[in-house]
């Protein structure tokens, strides 16, 4: 039930446009002085060493942020994202990759709330090391989609849920539905993040289309839909062509933004001449 490990697929395609939106929303939410809390339901190890043999086993990074690592002709999103995961490096080359529980870390401000949520028995005490000593910080060893109904509303009245479960179990798309539909009922004006993987399959689209329409009836501000392909269907029809975001109550400027940013990284993650990508809204 546990077998996936994000260590195999660090910094890869699908973590490149994740952690992009992610940063964007959180750059949006530190704009006001109130402080916010993000919830991360599938927190992982919270980061990455590149040279573990985890990390080399298939080396996804390098098809991922090791297209856009040497760059500099990259436009401010797609900038901020590389600066991001070099801070994470500091000087010299490429090592490890920040996930989403780090980036939050070089992001948030004192007062926000960070909640991470990860049932991994040998991830828990990774992430708890990677974030030790931060304020206002929990790790919970908990089934993250829980999450909703422990952490909605947060005191502040601002947050932010990162969903993003691997889906090899089929049962999380439902899970994932379920999730974002208690979020909304419990607080209207949560900005939901759900990641999802791009698959010859039906249950993605069909999670997605059914998360749109519960945006459009419960949440505040409308969604976003953001789909990046970078592979060709393979022969056995399992392989991932790519991944999406679903914003849910998005920052105004985020459509603009992605608008500018994805052409470059069709450009410089496509691996065959179809990559491509598709951006839609529902906007209030």
């Amino acid at each position: 039930m546990f077998a996936y490990r994000h260590a195999f697929h660090a910094g890869n395609h699908a973590d490149v446009l994740k952690h992009l939106v992610l940063i964007q929303v959180l750059r949006h939410m530190a704009l006001k002085d109130k402080p916010f809390t993000l919830v991360d339901t599938h927190a992982g190890a919270g980061a990455y060493r590149l040279e573990s043999k985890e990390a080399r086993k298939h080396a996804e990074w390098a098809e991922g942020i090791g297209r856009l690592w040497e760059r500099r002709d990259l436009p401010p999103a797609v900038a901020d994202y590389v600066a991001q995961v070099r801070a994470f490096n500091g000087p010299g080359r490429l090592q490890a990759y920040p996930g989403s529980p780090v980036l939050a870390m070089q992001l948030l401000r004192a007062d926000d709330r960070l909640r991470l949520y990860e049932l991994h028995g040998s991830d828990v005490p990774l992430l708890a090391e990677q974030v030790a000593g931060r304020r206002e910080t929990g790790v919970m060893q908990i089934d993250g989609f829980t999450a909703p109904r422990a952490e909605l509303p947060p005191p502040s009245r601002r947050a932010v849920l990162l969903i993003d479960p691997s889906y090899e179990i089929k049962t999380d798309y439902a899970k994932v539905l379920t999730a974002v539909r208690e979020g909304l009922e419990r607080f209207a004006e949560a900005v939901i993040l759900v990641w999802y993987p791009q698959l010859q399959r039906l249950e993605p689209h069909e999670m997605v289309e059914r998360l749109k329409a519960t945006a459009a009836a419960r949440a505040r501000k409308g969604w976003l839909n953001v789909r990046l392909n970078v592979l060709p269907p393979d022969a056995s029809g399992f392989g991932m062509m790519g991944s999406g975001m679903l914003v849910i109550n998005p920052p105004h400027p985020l459509h603009a933004t992605l608008q500018q940013s994805l052409p470059v990284l069709v450009q410089a993650l496509g691996r065959y001449d179809g990559a491509s990508f598709r951006l839609e809204q529902l906007a209030r």
